[in-house]
């Protein structure tokens, strides 16, 4: 029986192009449903081919005498009861986000189940606690109407077998979903949970993201144990691997996020910024790092001026390392560096989230902190990493 989970997600993603392919980064775009526009993850074919093959040969195996075509053709159904499922599970998550003031960029259909593509965070416990457990509450109500239709047909009947398939797999989505853990909408709920006693949105994702970590574990001792005792399958022990993986990645990447949002007070770019040692166009990388040590300045961020003293480029921190120490003479900082890019700056002065956002959309090497048209200094992205990691050392102008 196939569990789908949902990851509503509030990740930052740009949208696509206009006049884009059908087929873009969420997948095959299906249309619009109450206004939300609809994806569909290639990966559900591969889950549409699995059920419909097992689920067909489970019911030939009950049933002799129904013909293959009539036992793929109910497990193509039953597929399709799950897309349907999840995605009216997805559209409880969007239309409680709409309804309390969130927007949604999409809903996308993927193998495991699917996420409600949310515009932003919610920015009260309360709507971070109704919307995530909007999803669950969709599912219950089919759970319900698949049962009643279940009992009011008779249960040795294929219509009678396919309703209860249908509301104990709703059954399976909505418990599983519920579970306290992130990133699961149970664990969602956690997290508004702590955040309204504590005051604290990021305690709470770290905490809950711990509560997922834990969950993944217990997934896979329990579908251990059961595949021992023989009450699960090898496909099943498979399948229950791959969800409990999910699990924890999304889980462990909701420990990062709190762990970094307890830490946005330590990011300012005035601190975080290093400061600017101008060496000539044509100065060898060697010269240059050694005029920078001997005017005490080794944390410095190189960048090359031309004539009139103006900045032309950057010297890319990575690019430099991986010169050998026996061409380091011979290469000149032109060679290794990166012309200013209009895009990538920030002003001094700029703190907290307001820099997270800032680079966002290219979150490695290096941004220009600049003072009206002036470049004051350079802020790499490994320092402001190693500030959001807790126990990480403080980069200082220095290095």
């Amino acid at each position: 029986m196939p569990v789908a989970f949902d990851g509503m997600s509030q990740r930052e993603r740009r949208s696509p192009r206009r006049g884009a392919a059908l087929l873009g980064r969420r997948g095959v775009r299906l249309g619009h449903v109450l206004g939300f526009p609809l994806y569909l993850s290639p990966s559900w074919l591969l889950l549409a081919f699995a059920v419909t093959f097992v689920y067909g040969e489970s019911l030939r195996a009950d049933r002799p005498d129904l013909p293959a075509a009539g036992g793929y053709a109910l497990g193509l159904a039953f597929v399709g009861s799950l897309v349907l499922s999840v995605l009216l599970h997805e559209l409880g998550h969007a239309l409680a986000g709409r309804r309390l003031g969130i927007g949604v960029r999409a809903i996308t259909l993927e193998l495991l189940g699917g996420y409600t593509e949310m515009e932003g965070d919610a920015p009260r416990p309360r709507v971070e606690a109704l919307v995530s457990l909007a999803g669950p509450a969709a599912s219950l109500l089919l759970t319900l109407a698949a049962g009643a239709a279940a009992a009011a047909v008779p249960r040795d009947t294929l219509a009678g077998q396919f309703l209860v398939q249908v509301a104990v797999s709703n059954a399976i989505i909505t418990v599983f979903n519920a579970l306290p853990g992130l990133p699961l909408d149970g664990g969602r709920a956690l997290h508004a949970l702590i955040w309204a006693g504590t005051g604290d949105p990021h305690r709470g994702r770290e905490v809950a993201g711990r509560a997922g970590q834990v969950l993944a574990g217990g997934c896979v001792v329990g579908g251990w144990a059961l595949y021992q005792v023989s009450a699960l399958s090898l496909i099943g022990i498979v399948f229950t691997v791959i969800v409990a993986g999910s699990i924890w990645f999304g889980a462990t990447g909701a420990v990062r996020l709190g762990r970094a949002g307890r830490r946005l007070h330590l990011v300012d770019v005035d601190r975080l910024a290093r400061p600017l040692y101008r060496v000539p166009s044509g100065t060898a990388l060697a010269e240059a790092e050694r005029r920078a040590a001997a005017d005490g300045a080794p944390g410095a961020a190189l960048v090359v001026v031309g004539p009139d003293d103006r900045v032309r480029a950057v010297v890319h921190e990575a690019a430099a390392d991986a010169v050998p120490p026996e061409r380091r003479d011979w290469v000149a900082v032109d060679d290794v560096a990166r012309g200013l890019d209009p895009a990538r700056t920030l002003p001094a002065g700029t703190r907290g989230s307001d820099v997270l956002k800032a680079v966002q959309a290219d979150p490695v090497g290096e941004y220009l902190v600049t003072a009206g048209e002036d470049v004051v200094g350079i802020l790499r992205v490994a320092d402001l990493a190693r500030v959001l990691e807790p126990g990480a050392p403080k980069p200082g102008k220095s290095g």
